[in-house]
């Protein structure tokens, strides 16, 4: 929830002209912005070579639901990709893996490419619970897909005792995890599943980091916060792709 309309087309511009002069090529960027600004967003990214993504998005049909945005609405602004469960809309708004998972239904069957967010807080990390809490959203979120509704699926892992503490988990941590659900995956859906699943790292991925997150064999990119607020830090972020 940051940025008025002017600081939000400013830093749209920015992004679209620095991807245009040094994206590495093999790298899908997504720009997912509070869905105030889904329609700028999606006429500056079709015109530069970027995907638009939305933020959340309501797991009812179109109706009497004030205040809500539904996947056709969100369809219809040009977007392609939607964060759900995130671990502020978990914390926050009492959104759980039953509710995520018709979410994820919901933005399926309206050709939205669906982020699943997953994580586990730091008590959960300290008393060692990290691979259940995290299996368990997995295993209620996606796992009642059929294995083609899988395969359009991106997972980012978020240890939510990173996010915006300036705390990183470490590359051989993130690497563990993701490991971890690439074989929940492979256990559902096969080896083949598991290993094409994309899988994102986000906590606190940052310029100064990312090069080394990214370099783990299990993680395929990274979901960004607070770096993505300054298109220098965000452009440097994808360039860290660079070989």
């Amino acid at each position: 929830m940051n940025k008025t309309f002017t600081e939000a087309e400013t830093l749209l511009f920015d992004i679209a002209d620095n991807l245009s002069e040094s994206r590495p090529k093999d790298v899908e960027v997504v720009v997912c912005p509070p869905s105030i600004y889904l329609e700028l967003a999606s006429d500056i990214a079709q015109q530069n070579d970027f995907y638009c993504g939305a933020q959340n998005m309501s797991q009812f049909d179109p109706g009497a639901y004030t205040g809500e945005l539904s996947a056709e609405m969100i369809k219809s602004a040009g977007v392609k990709y939607i964060i759900l469960g995130h671990s502020e809309r978990r914390m926050y708004f009492g959104e759980n893996d039953e509710i995520i998972a018709l979410k994820v239904v919901k933005a399926l069957k309206n050709d939205l490419i669906p982020i699943y967010c997953c994580g586990e807080v730091l008590k959960e990390r300290e008393e060692n619970r990290h691979f259940e809490v995290v299996a368990q959203q997995i295993n209620k979120g996606i796992c009642h897909l059929t294995g083609d509704e899988v395969s359009q699926i991106v997972i980012a892992y978020e240890p939510v005792w990173a996010i915006g503490t300036g705390k990183t988990a470490s590359p051989e941590q993130a690497q563990e995890m993701h490991a971890y659900i690439r074989n929940i995956i492979a256990n559902h859906y096969g080896e083949e599943a598991g290993a094409a699943i994309t899988i994102l790292y986000g906590g606190s991925c940052n310029p100064g980091n990312a090069a080394e997150l990214f370099a783990q064999p299990d993680v395929d990119g990274g979901l960004i916060g607070g770096a993505s607020l300054k298109a220098e830090d965000f452009i440097k972020i994808v360039n860290s792709f660079k070989k």
